[in-house]
């Protein structure tokens, strides 16, 4: 398992670093991750498919209302994406794509990567070894002890402690991540909105120490309850395993678990008190098979050196954002509208697995995902987590009102 501190990654990093305007292609990765009905999962289709970001964008006002009605696709102008461009490096950040060199390696590997993230100190960290702890915000003392000493040991053996920076188990692991190394925080809210108010000295350390803040939302993005399970799947994502401190039966830290098993990271949770609410969701972990940790020594040798699944997206895969690559992936051919039609007939209004899609069509892998790219953009079809798809709105031949 690779220890120690990250090389700088400044000399492979795209366009997107501090201090450099962006290129024409960046600003429209940005402007795509930005529209609104754009998700991770259609931005890299729409990349694979269009050959660049420019591209997509000017084949986006030719698509009808997304989701059977609603209002259409509409990116912000380029003045406001190079507005926020300029704004996140004023604080001192930078952007990085899925696609850079840069971009984090792990977080890479998984289904609904971010498309773009904001970060604030050091990029290079976010390819280093981590491990997340994550637990209960109403933590107990002794909780947020043992958060503490965990992320400080770890810290001190190389490893980089990753947690969501909220009040109670997060704040402690970053803490004593900051007294033996590096931390990573990975923020719900826009970079300029820490939150709660009162860890905004915390962020602000995290970024000058050599670690990173990061995220997927735009500045000015006031961190409410729908981002933060965004927030946890890029936890999970970042890291080679999550040790959970403290968690209720229903809690945040158990969705952060929940995606790391899902992403083929290693689990862990620390026991704690039956009597204590705040443990029963961590000590049922154990129960399902978590390594029970009490000190780093549960935690190291169990560490995978890769996700156990492998990886489920190559970053290659990908156009990089560089000037000189530009261009260098040619988009796909438009798909034929017979192939469109066979492909719509075998899609119903119940999710249905784009495995047996492809099987049933006989149509390329490359030409399905083009096809079901055409088709998402349409609003007809609606791509779901797990390789899914399901049809939106009436099927063809089907009455829509009453017989």
């Amino acid at each position: 398992m690779r220890r120690g501190r990250a090389t700088s990654a400044d000399e492979s990093l795209p366009s997107s670093a501090a201090g450099s305007g962006p290129s024409a292609e960046a600003l429209a990765r940005l402007r795509l991750a930005r529209t609104e009905g754009v998700g991770p999962q259609t931005w890299r289709r729409a990349l694979a498919r269009f050959g660049s970001a420019e591209a997509a964008l000017a084949a986006l006002p030719r698509s009808p209302a997304p989701r059977g009605g609603g209002s259409p696709f509409r990116p912000p102008p380029e003045a406001e994406a190079l507005r926020e461009w300029e704004a996140v490096a004023r604080l001192g950040g930078r952007f990085l794509f899925l696609g850079d060199p840069g971009y984090p390696r792990l977080l890479a590997l998984t289904e609904d990567a971010p498309p773009v993230l904001a970060v604030l100190g050091d990029p290079a960290v976010l390819s280093a070894t981590q491990v997340a702890i994550v637990g209960a915000r109403n933590a107990s003392t002794a909780g947020r002890r043992i958060a503490e000493e965990l992320a400080e040991a770890l810290a001190r053996a190389g490893v980089v402690v990753t947690s969501g920076l909220a009040r109670g188990i997060d704040a402690a692991a970053h803490e004593g991540a900051l007294r033996g190394g590096r931390t990573v925080a990975v923020v719900a809210g826009g970079l300029d909105q820490p939150y709660p108010p009162e860890n905004a000295a915390l962020q602000a350390r995290i970024a000058e120490a050599g670690g990173a803040v990061v995220s997927e939302a735009p500045l000015g993005t006031a961190p409410l309850a729908r981002h933060f399970p965004r927030r946890n799947r890029i936890v999970a994502g970042l890291v080679l395993g999550v040790v959970v401190v403290e968690a209720a039966q229903r809690s945040g830290s158990l969705i952060t678990a929940r995606l790391a098993l899902e992403a083929g990271r290693e689990l862990f949770a620390v026991p704690g008190s039956p009597l204590d609410p705040r443990c029963r969701g961590s000590n049922d972990l154990i129960r399902q098979g978590a390594h029970l940790t009490e000190t780093i020594e549960d935690i190291l040798p169990n560490l995978p050196e890769a996700p156990r699944d492998g990886p489920l997206f190559h970053p290659g895969a990908l156009p990089r954002n560089r000037p000189e690559e530009t261009g260098a992936v040619l988009p796909a051919p438009a798909p034929a509208a017979d192939d469109i039609e066979q492909v719509l007939d075998l899609i119903g209004h119940s999710p249905v697995p784009v495995d047996e899609v492809t099987r049933r069509c006989h149509l390329s892998a490359s030409a399905l995902q083009a096809i079901l790219l055409e088709l998402e953009l349409q609003g007809r079809i609606e791509c779901l987590p797990g390789a899914r798809v399901a049809r939106i709105g009436p099927a063809r031949n089907e009455p829509t009102g009453p017989a």
